[in-house]
């Protein structure tokens, strides 16, 4: 064990070895200081590296050089050290750091610069640009940049490592669905996420879900049998909208995923649990060779930790025990779906467009990993479900905080709508293309128009936030349309509807009267009722019309969007995906992926002490 005596003679030599104004050696036994005229530290250490200095070092011992220009401070902990270094005019970074042996003599008097073997020069540095070319690997030194190959290995003080999309996020994810990234293009209603979109995203080996929400069925029908005949085993998703107000039409679209094969749905908007959502998952579910199968899989959109719990636990005993009485699950798929959470993966819609409560995701986000972690302890699941994020993400920083902060996967809806293969009119894709981060509003949703909830739609061109809102309010205020003031009623016919109430109803009433009767039947004894399908008829028709482009309603245009439309459009601007014609959905996928992974590399750099 060297004395301080011994400590202060090898110090004296570092500092002299090294160019040092002053050395402080330490060990257990206790510690000893040198100095010389020293003035060269930064340039010695540049040419000689960490890993001859650390070659001077016994286990357990640091060392501090100190000079005009830097402050360095090693470690040795084993073959590794800690190692900070502070620079005057520069950052301040700390690291472990691989080193060679220790050189014999070590814990006496040694010359470590020229005991330790001092490798060749430096190659040339690179600049930031490099860290955006996500498969080119880098060395750090001095806070600089250089191709990884360049350096030898004991000067290089830290590596970015290329990062290929396929690393971000859960890696499980990827094996689980099939898929080549965890990035999922949302169902976007009303046919807007369409068969073209998923086609194309699926073909690209990234998951889509087709927006079903508010189509017919037989619509929903002649997509599924497209995208199975197009894609055959490749994976894709198709969207449940839960339908409060008409139950019967979401037990249909759940025969019809589960009579077409449709593996993957993406449950929205629900509230609670019912039994269409949980017979989906238990239809999917056997067992074989002592393990359960789940061949049907829930991606479940929520925005309050309540409804998350519902779906991170296992189905409801009471509902599972009644499918099996209705003959709609068997009594083992029954018996499996209580072992299994509802939904594997939990997607947190924070300031979405469309239905959205507009949580912010850096809080939402740890909210549902927390409770995540909590059910998946209580319910002792063999693999954990997953969070991923949705909202807001429009751009490569967001899609990297996303997954900096424990998203399992990305899914976005907002920025695809303006895409090639969206199921939207050309008009309406040009106004999302011109809409800023602010130019957006909440409406009332016509599905959910009585009970009322709101959507996040464009506000830029369009009045249907400010006109849905004044319907709201007179349905709230009177008790049908017979009690509202004439001027009001004839206000909302000539400026509004563009055609009377009664010819609205008669129109709304042949269309319940075949769809389901004991609508027309409740509102014809219920004015209050009567005036909620009238005004809902009106707030439907305005998303058909933005959907086909009909010129005469622009100012009616319901176009569900988001914040994140106008941080993609500002990121954009500039770049290959500034024209909507360049806007193909697996392109700006694949865009978004990379620049996040470029952000990662951004900021493995930072942590080493480069300046980004």
């Amino acid at each position: 064990m060297s004395t301080s005596a011994e400590l202060s003679s090898r110090a004296a030599q570092l500092a002299s070895a090294w160019s040092a104004a002053r050395v402080v050696l330490s060990s257990a036994a206790g510690s000893g200081e040198g100095a010389s005229s020293g003035g060269a530290l930064a340039s010695t250490l540049d040419q000689h590296g960490v890993g001859a200095l650390g070659a001077a070092l016994a286990d357990g011992e640091r060392v501090e050089l100190q000079d005009a220009g830097a402050t360095v401070v090693l470690t040795r902990h084993g073959a590794s050290g800690s190692l900070r270094i502070s620079w005057a005019e520069g950052p301040t970074y700390e690291q472990r750091v691989p080193l060679p042996g220790q050189i014999a003599g070590a814990t006496g008097p040694v010359q470590p610069v020229t005991a330790a073997p001092v490798e060749g020069p430096l190659g040339t540095p690179v600049g930031l640009s490099a860290l955006d070319e996500i498969d080119r690997k880098l060395a750090v030194v001095r806070g600089k940049l250089y191709d990884h190959a360049s350096v030898p290995p004991a000067r290089r003080e830290g590596t970015v490592p290329a990062v290929s999309v396929d690393l971000l996020g859960d890696p499980l994810f990827l094996r689980d669905h099939g898929v080549r990234a965890a990035y999922v293009a949302g169902a976007m209603a009303g046919g807007i996420a369409s068969v073209e979109l998923v086609v194309a995203m699926a073909r690209a080996g990234l998951l889509a879900f087709f927006g079903s929400g508010g189509l017919p069925l037989p619509a929903v029908e002649e997509a599924l049998r497209s995208l199975s005949s197009q894609l055959g085993d490749r994976p894709c998703g198709c969207n449940l909208l839960h339908n409060p107000n008409e139950p019967a039409v979401e037990d249909q679209t759940v025969d019809l995923l589960l009579q077409h094969g449709c593996t993957r749905v993406s449950a929205s908007a629900f509230m609670t649990l019912t039994p269409a959502i949980v017979r989906y998952r238990a239809a999917g579910l056997s067992l074989k060779g002592g393990q359960i199968v789940e061949k049907t899989a829930i991606f479940a959109k929520v925005s309050r930790p309540e409804v998350a719990a519902r779906f991170l636990s296992p189905a409801p005993a009471a509902m599972l025990k009644s499918l099996v009485e209705a003959g709609r699950i068997t009594e083992e798929q029954a018996a499996l779906a209580a072992r299994v959470p509802l939904a594997r993966d939990i997607t947190a819609e924070a300031d979405s467009g469309g239905h959205t409560d507009r949580r912010p995701l850096p809080v939402l986000l740890p909210l549902l990993l927390k409770l995540r972690d909590e059910l998946h302890a209580r319910h002792g699941y063999a693999q954990p479900p997953r969070i991923g994020a949705a909202g807001g993400l429009g751009d490569p920083r967001s899609v990297h905080a996303a997954f900096a902060m424990g998203a399992a996967y990305v899914l976005t809806g907002s920025v695809n709508q303006a895409t090639v293969e969206a199921g939207t009119s050309p008009r309406v894709k040009k106004m999302l293309a011109e809409a800023g981060m602010a130019d957006v509003a909440t409406g009332p949703a016509p599905d959910m128009f009585e009970l009322g909830a709101h959507v996040q739609v464009l506000s830029k061109g369009s009045m249907y936030a400010q006109r849905g809102r004044r319907l709201y309010e007179l349905y709230k205020a009177y008790d049908g349309v017979d009690s509202l003031p004439v001027d009001v009623r004839s206000r909302l016919e000539k400026k509004v509807f563009r055609r009377t109430i009664d010819e609205i109803w008669a129109g709304t009433r042949a269309y319940w009267a075949e769809r389901d009767p004991s609508e027309v039947a409740r509102a014809e004894r219920d004015p209050k009722h009567h005036m909620a399908l009238i005004f809902r008829w009106y707030l439907g028709m305005t998303s058909r019309w933005a959907r086909t482009g009909d010129a005469d309603r622009v100012r009616d245009y319901q176009v569900w969007c988001g914040p994140s439309m106008g941080l993609f459009n500002g990121w954009a601007t500039g770049g290959r995906l500034s024209e909507l014609s360049a806007r193909r959905v697996a392109d700006v996928a694949q865009a978004l992926l990379e620049g996040a992974a470029a952000c990662r590399r951004r900021e493995v750099a930072r942590a080493l002490g480069v300046r980004v």
